[in-house]
C-alpha cells in the first residue's frame, strides 16, 4: 500500500506467518523486528494500531516521543505508560482520516486543509499494464470485500451491469484474489451471459488495482479498499454502504465522489450480516434505482463522465 510514498525512506514489516509458527520461532522473529526498531534510535514512534504489539513497539524503541491511542483499560496492563502523548479518543462518528490526524494534534502540529488529503503511488509499470489490459472509457465495478457482509447481492449487481450495458457502457469487473470473491464474481457474470464483461477478479496486484481505478471513467463499489483509492486518484465514485459507516470510511477529500445507503435505524451496526447471519437487510433491501440515481449525479457532476 505504501511502497513508493515520497515520505517514507524504509519498511519494518511484521510478517502474519509468524502467527502461525511455533511459540519459540513466533518469539524469535518479534525480537529481531523489536532489536531492529531500537537500533533504528528514532526521535518519534507514532502507533495507529489498537493492538499491543505496536504499544511494546514503542516502549521498546526508547524514542523521545511515543504516541499512540488511549487503551481505555483495554490490552495489556500499563498499556498507556508505553507512551509519552497519549491520544484522546472521540467517540463520536468521524472520519478515520481526522481520527489519525489526531496523533498529530496530540503533538501540538496544526494540519492546514490543503495537507489533509491522501497518496497512493502508481508505479508507471503497472499503468502501461493496465492500458494493455483494457481499454479507455470503462466503467469498473468492484462488487466485494473481505467481509462478504458488506457486499450487495449478486442479482442486484447484474441488474446494474445490464442497465450500464445498455446505456451503451464497457464494464470491467475486479476483485481480490481471495477464493470466494471470485466466486462471488463468477456468479454475478453468471447471470449476464450474453455481455461482454472485462473480468479482472484477482488478476491485478495492488497497484495495478490502483491503475484501473484510475484509468476508469466511474467506480461503483461497496465499502472497500478501492473506494479508498478513488480517493487518491479522484476517480469518480460511487460508494455503497451497508452495516458499516459512512462517516467514518465514506470517500475522502474527492469532490467526484457520492454514498448509497439505506435509511435504516438500526445502521451502522457493524454486524457481519443481521444477527450474525452474513446477510445485511440494509444491502438486501437497497432498489438498484438508488444506485443508478447516485451514476446520474455523477454524471451532472463530473462534465468526463457521460
Amino acid at each position: 500500500m505504501l511502497a513508493g510514498h515520497p515520505a517514507i525512506e524504509d519498511f519494518l514489516l511484521y510478517d502474519k506467518k509468524w502467527k502461525k509458527l511455533p511459540l519459540p520461532m513466533r518469539l524469535l522473529q518479534e525480537t529481531k523486528l523489536l532489536q531492529r526498531i531500537r537500533k533504528g534510535k528514532y526521535d518519534l514512534v507514532i502507533n495507529l494500531t489498537e493492538g499491543d504489539r505496536g504499544a511494546l513497539a514503542a516502549k521498546v524503541s526508547k524514542a523521545r516521543y511515543c504516541v499512540g491511542f488511549d487503551a481505555e483499560g483495554s490490552g495489556m496492563k500499563g498499556k498507556n505508560k508505553c507512551y509519552t502523548h497519549v491520544v484522546r479518543i472521540c467517540h463520536k462518528p468521524r472520519h478515520t482520516v481526522e481520527r489519525h490526524l489526531d496523533v498529530l494534534r496530540c503533538l501540538g502540529v496544526t494540519i492546514p486543509e490543503e495537507d489533509r488529503d491522501v497518496t497512493f503511488h502508481i508505479p508507471s509499470e503497472a499503468k502501461t499494464k493496465i492500458a494493455t489490459l483494457v481499454p479507455s472509457d470503462y466503467v469498473l465495478i468492484h462488487p466485494v470485500s473481505r467481509w462478504l457482509f458488506k457486499a450487495l447481492p449478486v442479482t442486484t449487481i447484474a441488474n446494474l451491469i445490464k442497465e450500464l450495458h445498455s446505456r451503451g457502457k464497457k464494464i470491467v469487473i475486479s476483485s481480490s484474489p481471495d477464493a470466494e470473491e471470485i466466486a462471488m464474481v463468477n456468479e454475478i457474470l453468471s447471470l449476464v451471459p450474453d455481455i461482454q464483461v472485462t473480468n479482472l477478479a484477482g488478476k491485478t496486484s495492488l497497484k495495478e488495482l490502483g491503475a484501473l481505478i484510475e484509468r476508469s471513467e466511474l467506480l461503483v463499489t461497496v465499502d472497500s479498499l478501492p473506494l479508498h483509492l478513488s480517493s487518491a486518484t479522484k476517480t469518480p465514485v460511487v460508494a455503497v454502504f451497508g452495516p458499516t459507516s459512512d462517516e467514518t470510511w465514506a470517500p475522502w477529500r474527492n469532490p467526484n465522489s457520492t454514498v448509497v445507503a439505506k435509511s435504516m435505524p438500526c445502521r451502522p451496526c457493524y454486524m457481519p450480516g443481521c444477527g450474525g447471519s452474513g446477510r445485511s437487510d440494509c444491502l438486501e433491501t437497497l432498489e438498484l434505482k438508488k444506485i443508478l440515481e447516485a451514476v446520474d449525479l455523477l454524471n451532472q457532476k463530473c462534465p468526463n463522465y457521460s
